[in-house]
């Protein structure tokens, strides 16, 4: 049988059942905090809207939980409606920084070393859009941009993929 006669599945990179239930404010995170990360990005974060004071302070909770206290947030200032300097969250001090750099991502400081960069994946995206570039995002050699992930095209229906005999 010819490598060309094999029918080719796709890489999922997660299991079904995460990846069906990702959905508008789900972060997927795969954090590590050694110095020889290979990839481009640490996670992925899907908020349900562009409002960062109802959005950002379930985000960096969550992170505290696994990394310590977050002390600056770093956004895309031309992909939030309006960006504070700081917020106070779990009775801490957030400071935001905003830039119009229209990357895709925020950058998240832990102390003042160690950051982490994860994709933003725009609200309106389509479901099977924004689980498939999270799920590129987390990928531990992805070293695809941000903007770039979100723009890639999807793998073709379940159905296509076997092929027809």
């Amino acid at each position: 049988m010819a490598d060309s006669d094999i029918p080719s599945t796709p890489q999922r990179l997660l299991p079904d059942e995460i990846h069906q239930a990702v959905r508008p404010g789900t972060a997927l995170l795969r954090l590590e905090t050694t110095h020889s990360r290979q990839g481009v990005l640490d996670g992925a974060w899907w908020p349900r809207t562009r409002d960062v004071e109802q959005e950002l302070p379930a985000l960096v909770s969550v992170l505290a939980e696994h990394l310590g206290p977050i002390t600056r947030v770093g956004l895309d200032a031309t992909a939030w409606d309006g960006i504070p300097t700081r917020l106070i969250i779990d009775d801490r001090v957030v400071h935001l920084d905003s830039f119009p750099v229209g990357d895709d991502t925020v950058l998240v400081t832990r102390g003042d070393k160690d950051h982490f960069a994860l994709m933003v994946v725009p609200p309106d995206t389509e479901p099977v859009a924004a689980r498939t570039a999270m799920a590129r995002a987390v990928h531990a050699d992805n070293i695809t941009q941000a903007t770039e992930l979100l723009v890639a095209p999807l793998p073709p229906p379940a159905a296509e993929q076997g092929g027809e005999t």
